[in-house]
């Protein structure tokens, strides 16, 4: 992780949100607590040039090995491909990274004992020398520290069901709104309460751009049932829009961009509705509640659909890594 060290120099004023194209450098995670830049991603960033930020959790704890790694080397080159530069956020030995080298992916991939790290588990993680891969609230709150402004992903946290009695949501939705970072994703994950998820982002004046779709993707499938406010069709109007947001001022929120998994790569909605209603069936007959929900309907999901559900996830993922890349590079074209 040496290359990482040694381009570290600590920022004069980059806070949670921070426009990239005023940063005046970058930083470590001592500190400040800046995440360490690549020398890729920093040469980037003060050149000006577009960079996508990436989570960590999915090649941690969302694929299978040797799979998860040979994933995280693809999305790395679908952004260069793109013209952008790729940023995978991770902490390393209790440092945090924004651009991993060969090395880093290898440790976050292959190692065990990695941990998931929520926005919440930062804080510790860095105090305690753990290792960990980020998940959106993570990725989202050290991407902006960073000065990265776009960050693309698979599909969002949001409101659970049966929201009323168990009062469970994502900390995804808090973070985003008070954090300025652009990201693109598939909508939430369609296990979760898509209509109660879209309230709370009104409610926490979080704003949804749905790009070339009128229907708010539902992660596996391109349309949730649920309609979005405002339409998009170039990344040059997505950049548009996140320089009115700057230029308006106020709550420092961030800007969804919802991009719907292609039809022809979602998960057959018949087959997922049926695999649902039984994941959601078996996991009250087990009593199963808090966090061992999600990760338990998610791998229902995988197991009972023969592996297509994480087929269409991965569709998703390398379309919204692709766009994210695209609207970085029409946000760097403004400055």
């Amino acid at each position: 992780m040496s290359q990482h060290t040694a381009s570290a120099s600590a920022p004069s004023s980059s806070v949670p949100g921070s426009d990239s194209r005023s940063r005046s450098g970058s930083g470590s995670s001592g500190g400040a607590g800046v995440p360490v830049l690549s020398e890729e991603v920093r040469e980037a960033l003060d050149r000006g040039r577009p960079v996508v930020a990436l989570e960590s959790t999915i090649l941690a704890h969302g694929l299978p090995r040797p799979r998860n790694l040979a994933v995280g080397v693809e999305l790395e080159a679908l952004v260069r491909a793109e013209g952008a530069v790729p940023a995978t956020v991770a902490v390393v030995d209790g440092v945090a990274y924004a651009g991993l080298d060969k090395a880093g992916l290898e440790r976050i991939a292959g190692s065990e004992g990695v941990r998931k790290l929520g926005h919440r588990d930062l804080a510790p993680a860095l105090a305690t020398g753990a290792t960990g891969a980020t998940t959106v609230s993570a990725t989202a709150f050290l991407a902006a520290r960073a000065g990265i402004r776009v960050f693309a992903t698979g599909g969002l946290g949001g409101v659970h069901r049966e929201w009323a009695t168990t009062q469970d949501e994502s900390a995804d939705l808090a973070l985003l709104a008070r954090t300025r970072i652009t990201v693109v994703c598939a909508g939430v994950k369609s296990i979760l309460d898509v209509p109660g998820t879209l309230q709370r982002l009104e409610t926490l004046g979080v704003g949804v751009l749905g790009y070339g779709t009128e229907r708010f993707p539902g992660f596996y499938l391109a349309d949730s049932g649920e309609p979005v406010d405002w339409t998009v069709h170039r990344p040059e109007e997505v950049a548009a829009v996140m320089a009115a947001q700057d230029a308006l001022g106020g709550p420092r929120s961030a800007l969804l961009v919802a991009h719907p998994v292609a039809e022809s790569d979602q998960l057959d909605p018949e087959l997922h509705d049926r695999v649902l209603a039984r994941a959601l069936a078996e996991c009250a007959e087990r009593g199963i509640t808090g966090q061992a929900v999600t990760p338990f309907l998610l791998g229902f999901l995988v197991r009972a659909t023969g592996g297509a559900s994480l087929e269409a996830n991965l569709a998703a993922v390398r379309g919204n890594v692709r766009l994210g890349a695209r609207i970085a590079g029409a946000w760097a074209a403004r400055a």
